[in-house]
């Protein structure tokens, strides 16, 4: 199965002419001219003479959801590639094609063992939007309530197992073949990928991922998060109150409606930052196609397949990463890396902060505009190679939603200072932590339970000695045990000396 996915991948590419990305540099010149040559049968073929754009969209939409998503983040990375390309990608965020309505209506028949009308007192049979792993129906409760319909495409599991299998394949190969490839972790960072696309395709924990964060905005004018109908979600099928707003790649429209660009801008670094910190349950997959915006300039978040979460040590060990780094205190950024865990034991503090200098002080006091991100993480990953710095999977999707991030603040204010705005919220955010405010909450967490233990002290007090003077008992007879034997084994051969003794005078 991986051969022939693989053949298809490799078939797929040359019907669109994606060699064309790979030949593309000055010295593979000859070798594009003779492929050219070969092969110059290829414009014969519609899908062969589109803008090159289209050709590599339509290539990634006919390969399936996990090539989609990937051409989902790129469209948001304008830094890293031209425009026409970018434009294009832009389009698989809400017009991937939908599967026939007929399919959906079955899928709900099967999941409610009822005929749709008995359920939805309104159901339109064409989808609103369409994604990579499912699409959307907009429809009405009996009670009169708008909702959203997710249903999930029929054998979309199969597709996706397919494609993680090729892709632990490869990463096996990578860290077989590569020199580097351990320190990167291919096939720890495909695991927590698939971990993550297992939630996704179960729609019933993408209602559970949107309940939670619905909680922790309940009530936030920033970011709207949709309420879940329970009775209604299925593994297959997901409802939710149908959300009303403008998507955030529509900037003429938002422009049109006064949204405020800068302030929004600001306000999604906030909101990363916050899922991120405060709550360790972060939105992953905030693309612009998963994203709305209200004409008062309040986010609304849609599509909660991919969620990340961080532990408390991983969140501190960031926010201290991020403050000294804000800070341009180097040297605490190379102490955190090393107390972390993140790089090698061995590694000199002041060797990595040299380095860690001459990448980032360049990129500080500019606007996103005048910051060439492509660079400057081209330079990161040769400084993380050169001190053995290993690839934490836990956090490859919080890097992924900070590059979607800091793509979506580039199209919205390109002069954006990204520091100057997340700098005080992490600073108070650390104050909470670890300031007079962080001990008395963490008191307040464990109250509980000392409440319960207090009372016990005197009887596990008790339980630890009696248990104690049971084992030194044990250790004693033990020892005596050993010291008996010990002589009996010296009385055999004092009895075996005389005995031989007498033999020899007998002799």
């Amino acid at each position: 199965m991986h051969l022939f996915r693989l053949q298809r991948i490799w078939i797929t590419a040359f019907r669109y002419g994606l060699d064309e990305f790979l030949l593309g540099h000055e010295r593979a010149r000859p070798v594009r001219w003779l492929v050219r040559v070969l092969f110059f049968w290829r414009r014969a073929f519609d899908s062969y003479t589109r803008p090159r754009g289209e050709r590599l969209r339509l290539a990634l939409e006919s390969l399936g959801p996990i090539f989609i998503k990937f051409g989902q983040v790129l469209s948001t990375r304008r830094d890293l590639i031209p425009p026409d390309i970018a434009d294009e990608l832009a389009r698989l965020q809400d017009r991937v094609p939908p599967f026939p309505s007929e399919q959906a209506l079955a899928v709900l028949r099967r999941t409610y063992g009822r005929p749709v009308e008995a359920v939805f007192a309104e159901f339109e049979p064409a989808p609103v939007a369409s994604a990579s792993v499912a699409q959307v129906h907009r429809a009405r409760l009996k009670s009169g309530h708008a909702v959203a319909v997710k249903i999930l495409r029929p054998g979309i599991g199969r597709v996706i197992g397919q494609d993680l299998r090729l892709l632990d394949s490869f990463a096996w190969l990578v860290e077989v073949l590569w020199w580097d490839g351990k320190r990167l972790k291919p096939r720890e960072v495909v695991a927590e990928f698939a971990k993550h696309l297992d939630d996704e395709l179960d729609q019933m924990r993408e209602a559970a991922n949107c309940s939670q964060l619905h909680r922790n905005f309940r009530h936030s004018p920033l970011l709207a998060v949709p309420e879940v109908y329970w009775d209604y979600c299925a593994p297959e099928v997901m409802v939710m109150t149908w959300m009303e707003g403008t998507p955030i790649s529509r900037l003429d429209e938002l422009r049109a409606q006064g949204v405020d660009f800068p302030r929004l801008a600001r306000v999604g670094v906030e909101l990363f930052f916050t899922q991120v910190f405060r709550d360790g349950f972060f939105h992953a997959d905030m693309h612009p196609g998963n994203i709305l915006v209200t004409p008062e300039g309040q986010y609304v978040a849609l599509d909660f397949g991919i969620m990340g979460t961080l532990t408390d040590a991983d969140r501190n060990y960031l926010a201290r990463n991020f403050l000294a780094f804000f800070r341009r205190d180097y040297r605490k950024v190379a102490q955190t890396h090393l107390d972390s865990g993140w790089v090698p034991p061995q590694t000199r503090v002041d060797e990595f902060e040299a380095a860690i200098r001459a990448v980032c002080e360049p990129v500080f006091d500019r606007p996103l505009k005048e910051i060439a991100f492509g660079k400057v993480l081209l330079r990161l990953f040769q400084t993380s190679r050169r001190f053995g710095m290993q690839i934490q999977p836990q956090l490859v999707m919080l890097q992924k939603t900070l590059l979607n991030i800091e793509g979506l603040g580039r199209q919205l204010d390109p002069d954006l200072d990204l520091w100057s705005t997340a700098k005080p919220f992490l600073e108070h955010w650390m104050s909470q932590q670890i300031g007079w405010r962080g001990w008395l909450r963490a008191l307040g967490e464990e109250a509980p339970y000392w409440g319960t233990l207090v009372p016990q002290l005197p009887r596990l007090a008790h339980a630890a000695l009696h248990g104690d003077r049971l084992a030194r008992l044990e250790a004693g007879m033990e020892t005596m045990l050993r010291r008996q034997q010990a002589r009996n084994r010296w009385l055999a051969l004092i009895a075996l000396a005389l005995l031989a003794l007498w033999l020899s005078q007998l002799s």
